[in-house]
C-alpha cells in the first residue's frame, strides 16, 4: 500500500490563520465561565470578574494600550466583499477581553490583504465593526521591513538563539537595522494613540524588544510592561548576539518584564548582571539601569479552560471526530491513536517523536496495525531556509518509517500538513489515546494545556517534554527527554498500556491544575503587578 501524505497550502502562515466560528464563542457570550475547578461555574465566572475589576481600576485614570506584532483581527477579500477573521491565537484569546473591557487600543502590524481598505485616515478601525468596543491601530511595513524585522532578526536570529535547540542563529546587520526601524514605527504609533494622556502600555513578545526604551525615553511617565513569550537563554548562549547591549537596554525600559517561568527570569537577570552596566537586585528581582527600576517576574500563561471544554463537547467537534475515526481506522483491529498537534518548527521535536514511534514499532511488532500516529502540522515560516530543510527531513523520515513497517491495510504514520481549523484540532485532541508534546525547548507550550482542557471525558494520556514551561505545572503528564529515543519509546508503551483507572486519575489532576490557572488568572496577576507599579509612580 503506498504511503499516504496529505498536503494543503494556504496564503496565511499559522500565526495568521483564521479561526472559524465553532460552537459558542466569547463574542457571543462574554460571561461564559472560565477558570476554577472543572465544572464549577461560579469560580469560573469569578475568575473573569476578578480580571475585569483589576483592569477597570487600571483604566480608571489611564489609557490601556496593547502592542503586538500580530493583530487581533485580519481583513480579507472574499467573493462577497471584505471579511473580518480572527487569528487562531492564544495571545488574542487572552488579551482581547481585556482591551474590550476598558475600551482600549491595540497597536499591531496590519498584515491582512484587505486591512488598508477598512481603516480611517489615522490607520484606525473599530473592533468589532458592527459595535466597536476598542480601537485597532495598524502599523504598515514594507516588504523589506517585514523581511528583515520579522523573518530575519526575530525568527532567524532571536528565535533560534532563545530556543536552545541546536539550530544556529543567523545574524545580519541589515536585519537589525530593519528591526530598529520597525520598533521606531511602533513607538510613533503608540505615542500617537496615547497623546498627552497618562497610559499603561502592555507590549507582547520578542518582536518589539527595543520599543520599551524608545517609549520611556520620549515619555518617562508611561507605565510600560512586556511579556516575553519565548524562553530567555542562559548568558553563555546570549553573549553571541551582536547587539546584546542594545536589546537588553531596550527591555530595561520596561517597568515590568514577564517570562513564563522563574528559570527564564533568572537567566535574564544573570545575563544583565554579566553583560551590561546595571545593578541587579536578586532579592527583589529588579534591575536598575540609569536609576530606572525594572521588575522581573514569572507569569505562566495558560488557556481559556472552560471555553475549550465547552467547544470540545459541541456537536460540530463530535461530527469531526467521527470523520477522523472513520478515515484513519484503517483495519478492523482495535485501534489506538498517537497524536501530535503543532506548527512545523524545529523547536517542536517532531523528528524526535517520529523516531520514538519508530523504535516502539521495532520493539513491539505486535502493535503493528493497532496503533497509528497522526501528526496535525501547520506549515510555518516557509520563507526561512531552516524550516524548508526541516520539512524535507520530516518527509524523508515519514517515508522511511512507513516503508519499513506498513502492511497492505495499515500505514503507521499519517503526517497531515495543513492549516487545520479549530474543530479539527479539538477533534484531534479528543481522538488521541496519547498526545505527544516533545518540544526541544518551549517557553510554555499551550497545546498541552489545550489538550487537557478538551478532555472532559477524563481520558487520554499526555506525554510532555521536560523542556517546556508546562512541565513545571503538569506534573501528572508522562515527562520525557525528547533527545532520548529509547526513553520516548518506553513512555509511549507505558501510555498505550496504562490501566484506564490510572489514566483517569492523572487526567483529573491535570484538569484541576489547568482550570485553576487559566488565561484570566494570568491576566489578573500581570495587571495587579502593573497597577501596583503604576500607582507607585503617581
Amino acid at each position: 500500500m503506498p504511503t499516504q501524505r496529505k498536503r494543503c497550502t494556504s496564503m496565511l502562515e499559522l500565526d495568521q490563520v483564521a479561526e472559524p466560528d465553532v460552537g459558542v464563542t466569547k463574542r457571543d457570550h462574554p460571561d461564559l465561565p472560565d477558570g476554577g475547578v472543572p465544572g464549577d461555574t461560579s469560580s469560573a465566572i469569578a475568575s473573569v470578574q476578578t480580571l475585569m475589576e483589576v483592569v477597570s481600576k487600571a483604566a480608571s485614570t489611564s489609557k490601556v494600550v496593547v502592542v503586538s506584532n500580530r493583530e487581533p483581527v485580519i481583513h480579507e477579500l472574499t467573493a462577497r466583499g471584505i471579511k473580518a477573521v480572527r487569528p487562531a491565537s492564544g495571545l488574542v484569546t487572552g488579551l482581547e477581553p481585556i482591551v474590550r473591557a476598558v475600551h482600549g487600543t491595540w497597536v499591531a502590524h496590519g498584515s491582512g490583504p484587505a486591512d488598508r481598505h477598512v481603516v480611517d485616515n489615522h490607520d484606525r478601525v473599530g473592533v468589532p465593526s458592527e459595535h466597536p468596543e476598542y480601537v485597532l491601530r495598524r502599523v504598515w511595513l514594507t516588504r523589506r521591513e517585514e523581511d528583515g524585522y520579522y523573518y530575519g532578526l526575530s525568527n532567524n536570529a532571536l528565535w533560534p538563539l532563545s530556543h536552545i535547540a541546536y539550530t544556529r542563529p543567523v545574524f545580519c546587520r541589515d536585519d537589525w537595522e530593519q528591526y530598529e526601524a520597525v520598533n521606531e514605527k511602533f513607538c510613533d504609533a503608540v505615542l500617537d494613540e496615547v497623546g498627552e494622556d497618562r497610559a499603561m502600555v502592555f507590549i507582547q513578545d520578542y518582536h518589539l524588544g527595543l520599543l520599551p526604551r524608545m517609549l520611556k525615553n520620549r515619555r518617562p511617565d508611561l507605565t510600560i510592561a512586556q511579556f516575553w513569550h519565548i524562553p530567555w537563554p542562559n548568558r553563555e548562549a546570549f553573549r553571541i548576539f551582536p547587539w546584546a547591549e542594545e536589546l537588553l537596554d531596550g527591555l530595561l525600559g520596561n517597568d515590568l518584564l514577564g517570562f513564563h517561568v522563574q528559570y527564564h527570569c533568572n537567566n535574564f537577570l544573570d545575563t544583565v548582571d554579566r553583560g551590561i552596566e546595571a545593578k541587579v537586585d536578586y532579592e527583589h528581582f529588579r534591575v536598575f539601569r540609569g536609576g530606572h527600576p525594572t521588575t522581573v517576574r514569572p507569569f505562566p500563561i495558560s488557556v481559556d479552560f472552560h471555553q475549550i471544554e465547552h467547544d470540545s463537547d459541541a456537536s460540530g467537534v463530535a461530527c469531526r471526530l467521527k470523520e477522523l475515526q472513520a478515515e484513519f481506522a484503517q483495519t478492523p483491529l482495535k485501534q489506538q491513536f498517537i497524536v501530535g498537534v503543532d506548527r512545523i518548527d524545529y523547536t517542536k521535536g517532531i523528528l524526535e517523536r517520529l523516531r520514538g514511534f519508530d523504535l516502539l514499532l521495532q520493539r513491539h511488532p505486535e502493535l503493528k496495525g493497532h496503533v497509528t500516529f497522526l501528526n496535525f502540522s501547520a506549515p510555518s515560516r516557509t520563507h526561512v531556509e531552516a524550516y524548508r530543510e526541516l520539512n524535507d527531513k520530516i518527509d524523508d523520515l515519514v517515508d522511511d518509517i512507513n516503508w519499513r513497517h506498513q502492511t497492505e491495510q495499515w500505514v503507521p504514520v499519517q503526517f497531515l500538513r495543513a492549516h487545520h481549523d479549530y474543530s479539527t484540532v479539538l477533534a484531534a485532541y479528543r481522538l488521541a489515546d496519547v498526545l505527544m508534546v516533545t518540544s526541544l525547548h518551549d517557553g510554555m507550550n499551550l497545546v498541552a494545556k489545550e489538550f487537557v482542557a478538551s478532555r472532559s471525558d477524563e481520558l487520554g494520556s499526555l506525554i510532555l517534554s521536560r523542556y517546556t514551561g508546562a512541565a513545571r505545572e503538569l506534573k501528572d503528564a508522562l515527562l520525557v527527554n525528547p533527545y532520548d529515543t529509547d526513553g520516548l519509546a518506553d513512555r509511549l508503551n507505558q501510555a498505550l498500556t496504562m490501566p484506564e483507572s490510572d489514566r483517569i486519575q492523572r487526567m483529573q489532576r491535570l484538569r484541576q491544575v489547568v482550570a485553576q490557572g487559566d488565561i484570566y488568572h494570568w491576566g489578573t496577576r500581570i495587571f495587579q503587578e502593573v497597577l501596583q507599579l503604576h500607582r507607585g509612580g503617581e
